[in-house]
C-alpha cells in the first residue's frame, strides 16, 4: 500500500491574504468587514450591499477560522503593514489602512525572512559506552537526570545544550567544569567560562570556589578590559579609560550644546505625552543620554558606520536630533580617549586580528546564555579558536534582540558546526506540571521539544478580567493583603515601567512592602519584599506565586516603547513580535506554583488561549 503524505499547508503567506484584500478592496473598511471578506461570509449587510464577493481575492482564507483571521489582522496591524485611522466620513468609525511599509511588503516580501528554524531534538540513544561512563561516575552524577549527565561528560568538540526554563542550566555548567578539571585534569588555567552579566560571573565562581576549582570566569566586556588593560599601549599608543556616568552624561549635554538645543526641548522632541507620564526630568534625561549611547553602541556591534544603517534617522526630524548627537559622541570618545563597552569588544579584536600571537589559548571554552550573544561577541569566540566549545543557552528565552543579540546563533549552531552534538534538557525542576504545561503551549510556535514537569501540584492558574487598569491595580494590591505566603515568594511583573509605578503608588498607600527592579536597577534584591519587575530585568529569577499585570494586546505585544529611537532602529534585525512573545514566556517561566494573570479592556493577549484557564 502507497502510503500519501499529510498535507501540511504553507502559512507564512496568509498576512499577505490580508495586505491584498486591502488593497483590492475600493473603500476604507474596518476589521470586523476584513475579516469576513476574508473568510467569505456572504451573511455581511456591506459585503452584499457593495457585492464584494465578487472580487478576486474574497474569501481567499476561508479555510481559517474567523479569530484566527482576526489574529492575522492584528499582526499586519502590529508590525506596521497597516494602521486604524478614524474614517473620513465618521471619526467615531475606525478602518484599517495599508501603509507605505505595507505596499513596499507587497511587492516585495520580505517579512518571514525573520522566521526562524526550529532546533529539532536529537533522538540519541544513551550508548553503553556512555552508561557506563555513568556507572563509573555515580557519586560524582548523583542526583542528575540522563540529559544532564550526558551534557556534564560528553567528549566532543562542539557542544550545544538547549537548557530550558527552570532546567539545572548553571549548576550542569558548573559541574561541567568541575568535571574537566577534576576527572579530566585538565587546568584552570586552561579552561575559560564566559558569562553575561557580572551577578552571574560572581554566582559561579563562588560556586566553582566552594568545590575547590579554580579557573576563568568572565563575562565578555571583563576579558575584553583585561586583554585591553595590559596591552593597552599598543592598542591605543595613548591612556584610553571606560567612559562612566559623568563622563557620558558631560558628553551628551555638550552634543546638545553643539547642535543648539536645550535639554528640555530634546526631551520634548524625543518623548511624546504619555512617554514622559509618571517620570521626572532626570530619569527622562537619563533614558535619552542612554538610548542615545545604546544606538552608538548597536551600530558599531552591528559593524556599521552610522551613515549606513537603514533607518530613519534621516527622514525623520526627531530622530535627526538623535542621528546628530550620536556622531557628536562618536568624534568626541574618539579626541578624549574613552571607550564604551562596545569599543572594548572591537578594540581587543583588532588588536587579536593585528598580533594573533597575543591570543591567550584555552583548551575549553564554555559559554553561558548563548540565545544572547551578538555578532561582535561571536567573532571574539572564533578568534579564540578553542578546540572546545560548549555553549549553553534556550532560544525560548532569547529576550535581547533590542540591544544586538541574535538568535539566529543558537538556532543555526548546528549549521555552523555540522558535527557539534546537540543535548535538550527538557526536565523542568521549577514550576508544577500545570503552569509547565502552559509555558510549553504559549511558546508551541517554536516548534521545540516541550518541558516536562517534575512535580504536581493544585491548579492554580487564573485569568482575570477588570474594567479600568486602576480596578486591575487595586485587584492585585487587595489579593496580596490576604496572601498567607511570605513576601519575597510574590513577584509582580509587567512589561512597562509606567504600570509599576502606578502599581508601587498602591502599595505605599496600603503600607505593601516592595521593591521595584526595572532595567536600569535589575541587580537589586529582595530582603522579606514583594518584588515588582518588568520582565526584562527579572531573568533568571523566580518565585512561589507570580502576578503579570496588563495581559492584553496593547502590552503582549507592546506597542508602546519608553525608548522610542531603539525600536525604530532595530525594527528590521529582528522579528520584534516573536521576541515579545518570548519575553511573555520568561514571565509566566518564573512562577513555581501560583501564577494570575490580570487585564483589562475587551480581551487579553492572543499569545494565549483563554481556554486554558478554565
Amino acid at each position: 500500500m502507497i502510503e500519501i503524505p499529510e498535507y501540511s499547508r504553507d502559512d507564512s503567506k496568509d498576512y499577505l491574504r490580508v495586505l491584498e484584500a486591502l488593497k483590492k478592496i475600493p473603500f476604507p473598511v474596518g476589521k470586523v468587514l476584513l475579516c469576513d471578506f476574508l473568510k467569505g461570509d456572504e451573511s455581511n449587510k456591506s459585503i452584499e450591499k457593495n457585492e464584494l464577493y465578487d472580487f478576486e481575492n474574497f474569501g481567499s482564507l476561508k479555510f481559517l477560522k474567523k479569530e484566527e483571521i482576526m489574529l492575522l489582522i492584528e499582526n499586519v496591524l502590529y508590525n506596521k503593514f497597516a494602521e486604524v485611522k478614524s474614517s473620513i466620513f465618521n471619526q467615531f468609525i475606525k478602518v484599517v489602512e495599508l501603509t507605505e511599509k505595507g505596499k513596499k511588503e507587497l511587492l516585495a516580501p520580505v517579512h518571514n525572512e525573520k522566521k526562524l528554524e526550529p532546533i529539532l531534538e536529537e533522538k540519541e540513544e544513551f550508548n553503553e559506552r556512555e552508561l557506563q561512563a555513568f556507572k563509573e561516575l555515580h557519586d560524582f552524577l548523583l542526583g542528575f537526570n540522563m540529559p544532564q549527565k550526558r551534557a556534564i561528560i560528553d567528549s566532543s568538540a562542539r557542544i550545544l545544550c538547549i537548557a530550558g526554563a527552570g532546567a539545572g542550566k548553571t549548576t550542569v555548567l558548573t559541574k561541567r567544569i568541575e568535571f574537566l578539571n577534576k576527572h579530566k585534569k585538565i587546568r584552570g588555567d586552561e579552561i575559560l567560562a564566559i558569562t553575561f552579566t557580572r551577578k552571574a560571573r560572581e554566582e559561579m565562581q563562588r560556586r566553582l570556589e566552594k568545590i575547590g576549582v579554580r579557573t576563568n570566569v568572565e563575562t565578555f566586556n571583563s576579558f575584553c578590559e583585561k586583554i585591553l588593560l595590559k596591552n593597552g599601549g599598543r592598542i591605543y599608543g595613548r591612556k584610553v579609560r571606560l567612559a562612566g556616568y559623568h563622563e557620558k552624561m558631560i558628553l551628551f549635554l555638550s552634543a546638545l550644546d553643539y547642535i543648539g538645543l536645550d535639554l528640555q526641548k530634546a526631551i520634548d522632541k524625543y518623548f511624546n505625552l504619555n512617554q514622559k507620564k509618571n517620570k521626572s526630568f532626570q530619569q527622562l534625561q537619563n533614558i535619552l543620554m542612554n538610548d542615545c549611547f545604546s544606538v552608538l553602541d548597536y551600530i558599531k556591534l552591528k559593524g556599521k558606520e552610522i551613515e549606513e544603517t537603514k533607518n530613519p534617522l534621516k527622514d525623520n526630524s526627531d530622530y535627526k536630533m538623535i542621528y546628530e548627537i550620536v556622531n557628536f559622541l562618536k568624534k568626541q570618545m574618539e579626541i578624549q580617549g574613552l571607550r564604551t563597552f562596545a569599543d572594548q569588544m572591537q578594540d581587543a579584536i583588532l588588536f587579536f586580528k593585528k598580533y594573533p600571537k597575543q591570543i591567550p589559548k584555552f583548551q575549553h571554552i564554555l559559554v553561558d546564555e548563548y540565545q544572547d550573544v551578538n555578532p561582535i561577541q561571536v567573532e571574539l569566540l572564533e578568534l579564540l579558536a578553542s578546540d572546545n566549545l560548549f555553549a549553553v543557552g534556550d532560544p525560548r528565552q532569547a529576550i535581547f534582540g533590542w540591544r544586538g543579540a541574535d538568535i539566529r546563533f543558537i538556532l543555526d549552531f548546528k549549521k555552523k558546526h555540522e558535527s557539534a552534538k546537540i543535548i535538550h534538557l527538557t526536565k523542568n525542576y521549577r514550576s508544577n506540571e500545570h503552569i509547565v504545561a502552559f509555558m510549553n503551549k504559549v511558546i508551541s510556535n517554536m516548534k521545540m521539544p516541550d518541558l516536562e514537569s517534575n512535580f504536581s501540584g493544585e491548579k492554580y492558574l487564573e485569568l482575570k478580567r477588570f474594567d479600568s487598569e486602576e480596578e486591575e491595580l487595586t485587584f492585585i494590591s487587595e489579593h496580596i493583603k490576604n496572601l498567607a505566603i511570605p513576601l519575597r515568594e510574590i513577584f509582580v511583573l509587567a512589561r512597562t515601567n509606567r504600570q509599576l509605578e502606578e502599581l508601587a503608588k498602591i502599595f505605599k498607600k496600603n503600607n505593601i512592602p516592595y521593591i521595584l527592579k526595572t532595567e536600569d536597577s535589575p541587580d537589586i534584591e529582595s530582603k522579606g519584599e514583594i518584588t515588582l519587575a518588568t520582565i526584562h530585568s527579572i531573568k533568571g529569577l523566580e518565585a512561589d506565586m507570580v502576578f503579570i499585570m496588563g495581559v492584553n494586546a496593547l502590552n503582549f505585544p507592546c506597542k508602546a516603547s519608553e525608548h522610542p529611537v531603539i525600536e525604530e532602529i532595530k525594527m528590521y534585525d529582528y522579528d520584534r513580535e516573536e521576541e515579545e512573545r518570548r519575553l511573555f514566556y520568561v514571565a509566566i517561566s518564573r512562577a513555581k506554583n501560583k501564577l494570575i494573570l490580570t487585564y483589562s479592556g475587551k480581551k487579553p493577549t492572543y499569545f494565549i488561549n483563554e481556554k486554558d484557564f478554565y
